[in-house]
């Protein structure tokens, strides 16, 4: 379970882009923040499960869970910033065979777009050439479908997805997600019919929507957000639900003519963000 937000600038006290994300995994299990710089073809790149073709690459700093080859959140030296949440549809994620997971796919995007929609281009391409299968935990089998937020200091995009399906939707203003299909028509279509999306997911949605619509959005007001506990039975936006679910990690970046990047790993309840220039 994740969340994250987005506002352009009109939107935000200071004319920048702000991105923020919420990264919730198993309790115990370590994310490493990570430096790759630029790096040439070398044929193929081995992600998580498979091997994919490679290209000559932009530098990332990302958030990557200990197990895994991809990026939970992370940022490129263009300055575009992404994170994925999980989601499930009507298409049952058992059935998949091991290709890319969600991770995968943010770092793939970043390390070979320059621009937001470029984002959108690469992934989408990816997810339609290799599909998306796998357990995105460790040890256990939980594969599941992804849905992503794209962010440069100019535009951002939804991503929902459902095996090789996917809708995309821009950014006008300000925008949340979270845990289920919100771009209403792939909502309509493919909402898996048995998730608990009232109690679970919708109060944190709501919560980061709630946020948003307090203009000017501040990184301050973002933040504090993050630290929140609104949701029920744990299941808050800074997430403890014992043996299940934690936020490991959490990022916010300002997007402008340079990006500054705020990194935590652990609850943001219980610390506090390391900030550092993005580019």
């Amino acid at each position: 379970m994740c969340d994250s937000l987005v506002a352009l600038g009109p939107a935000t006290d200071t004319g920048r882009t702000i991105f923020a994300k919420n990264s919730d995994r198993p309790p115990d299990e370590a994310q490493l923040i990570e430096r790759h710089d630029a790096r040439p073809c070398a044929g193929t790149v081995r992600c998580t499960y498979i091997d994919v073709d490679d290209v000559d690459t932009i530098g990332v700093t990302g958030s990557r869970p200990w197990w895994q080859w991809g990026f939970e959140h992370g940022i490129n030296d263009a300055g575009v910033v992404a994170g994925n949440e999980t989601i499930y549809t009507t298409l049952d994620p058992r059935g998949a065979p091991p290709a890319l997971i969600g991770m995968d796919l943010v770092r793939l995007g970043l390390e070979r777009a320059i621009t937001a929609a470029d984002w959108v281009d690469v992934v989408t391409a990816l997810l339609e050439r290799y599909g998306q299968g796998g357990s995105g935990h460790h040890g256990v089998e939980r594969p599941y479908w992804s849905s992503f937020l794209v962010a440069d200091r100019y535009s951002a995009f939804v991503l929902e997805t459902s095996g090789r399906e996917w809708a995309v939707e821009p950014v006008e203003r300000t925008r949340a997600i979270s845990n289920r299909t919100t771009i209403p028509a792939f909502d309509a279509a493919h909402r898996h019919p048995k998730q608990p999306v009232e109690r679970l997911v919708d109060p944190r949605w709501e919560a980061s929507k709630r946020v948003l619509a307090d203009e000017p959005v501040t990184v301050e007001k973002v933040m504090r957000h993050l630290r929140s506990h609104d949701g029920v039975d744990g299941y808050s936006v800074c997430m403890h639900v014992p043996g299940i679910e934690a936020t490991t990690a959490s990022l916010v970046v300002e997007l402008g003519d340079e990006a500054v990047s705020h990194w935590l790993l652990g609850s943001p309840c219980q610390h506090e963000y390391v900030t550092r220039d993005a580019l």
